[in-house]
């Protein structure tokens, strides 16, 4: 599992994180809500080691990771896929190409790179684009083929940062449904960070609500859907201050 304990991130005199303490549970998929600025994409970073916290401790699978050496840093994030927000593709590569710099360093056979790359873009449904470049892709399959990267190392968890920004509702809707079926078929622990409470509430087990460095609220979708804080209620209903 993946577990923040009271962790606290100050970015000079400004306390992004002020002392947040959840699990994710081995196997779920909790979704991480919250306003622009409340430190959902810092804590993402902090699980594979791109920020460290000032206080307290993030622990995966009982690791404490900012005390990870380089090695046991390289062998954590070997376990974690990561989908970023804009795919982040190497344009210069083919989408073939792109999955395989992910597998270089960790598969040798090349029958086996095949099979993977062939079996992740399947899954993604972009069956046929392997020789194409990402500026020949729309924005939506473009993040597809960004999962079909993080899914070809087979890993045991998945972070997702904006997975559905900047999509149409008929691609975000798919996109909700190939998040679905990654966990079904590899069993991977996902965490998300998303802005989208329609795809929030369709893919988690947990939400967790953060507001102003600290976490406001948690539960099941149905349990956030009757949660009757007056901040819950605005976020969830989309209503101005």
């Amino acid at each position: 599992m993946i577990r923040f304990d009271n962790v606290v991130k100050r970015f000079s005199d400004r306390v992004v994180l002020g002392g947040v303490s959840f699990d994710v549970a081995d196997g779920g998929t909790t979704v991480l809500l919250g306003r622009s600025g409340s430190g959902k994409s810092v804590l993402l970073k902090h699980v594979v080691g791109l920020l460290s916290p000032d206080d307290g401790a993030v622990l995966v699978d009982d690791r404490r990771v900012a005390d990870l050496d380089e090695d046991g840093l390289a062998g954590l994030r070997r376990e974690i896929g990561y989908v970023f927000q804009f795919a982040a593709l190497f344009d210069s590569l083919t989408c073939r190409e792109n999955l395989e710099l992910a597998l270089r360093r960790r598969v040798t056979d090349p029958g086996e790179i095949d099979r993977r790359i062939d079996d992740a873009l399947t899954m993604v449904r972009l069956p046929d684009v392997a020789g194409r470049y990402p500026a020949e892709l729309s924005g939506g399959m473009r993040k597809r083929v960004g999962i079909a990267r993080a899914v070809v190392m087979r890993p045991r968890y998945i972070l997702w940062d904006e997975p559905t920004t900047g999509l149409d509702p008929v691609t975000t809707a798919t996109m909700d449904e190939m998040m679905l079926q990654v966990r079904r078929e590899l069993g991977v622990t996902s965490l998300v960070v998303t802005h989208d409470l329609s795809s929030a509430f369709k893919i988690a087990d947990r939400l967790v609500l953060l507001h102003e460095g600290t976490i406001r609220a948690q539960g099941t979708p149905d349990e956030m859907r009757a949660n009757p804080d007056p901040v819950v209620r605005q976020f969830i209903e989309g209503r101005p201050e």
